[in-house]
């Protein structure tokens, strides 16, 4: 075996070394958009339940009554949705962003050039989008606990 051999052999196995925190940074990703798709599960599957309810009036006076009822309701699911949908989207632009500084580090050892600054850039997005996302989770666990607590004050009145 000659030395550039196992000097190769050796920069592959520090790139892998260097690329095991992103890889587990993108498990924590996937995480939480599993966790982020389940919410949004459950917001379609109420909407779906109003949906359903609201057409399965008999007459149209009926169906105007539901509607009336159920607005604010969807209007707020709706809203919720949207809220869940952008966190995803930032979730998986994250994961997306932390896959190709992988690439990136391998490709620039492999046909050696160097661009840290645009691997640093890639990671630097990738955060700002994993922050955006968090922070839509949080105003979507804020949504929610606060129907909730206004749902609890108007069954105490």
């Amino acid at each position: 075996m000659s030395m550039e051999h196992i000097n190769n052999v050796n920069t592959v196995a520090q790139l892998i070394q260097l690329a095991v925190a992103p890889v587990f940074l993108l498990a924590g990703v996937a995480g939480l958009l599993n966790v982020f798709t389940g919410r949004l599960s459950r917001i379609i599957d109420k909407l779906e339940k109003i949906d359903n309810f609201i057409s399965n009036q008999k007459t149209k006076e009926d169906e105007k009554k539901a509607i009336e009822k159920y607005k604010d309701r969807r209007r707020f699911l709706t809203m919720r949705m949207q809220n869940i949908n952008y966190s995803i989207f930032f979730g998986t632009s994250t994961g997306l962003l932390i896959a190709m500084v992988i690439v990136t580090m391998f490709l620039s050892a492999l046909f050696k050039f160097e661009d840290s600054l645009f691997i640093a850039s890639l990671f630097i997005i990738a955060m700002l989008s994993f922050i955006l996302s968090l922070i839509l989770f949080l105003r979507e666990i804020y949504y929610t606990t606060s129907f909730i607590n206004k749902k609890k004050t108007t069954l105490k009145k």
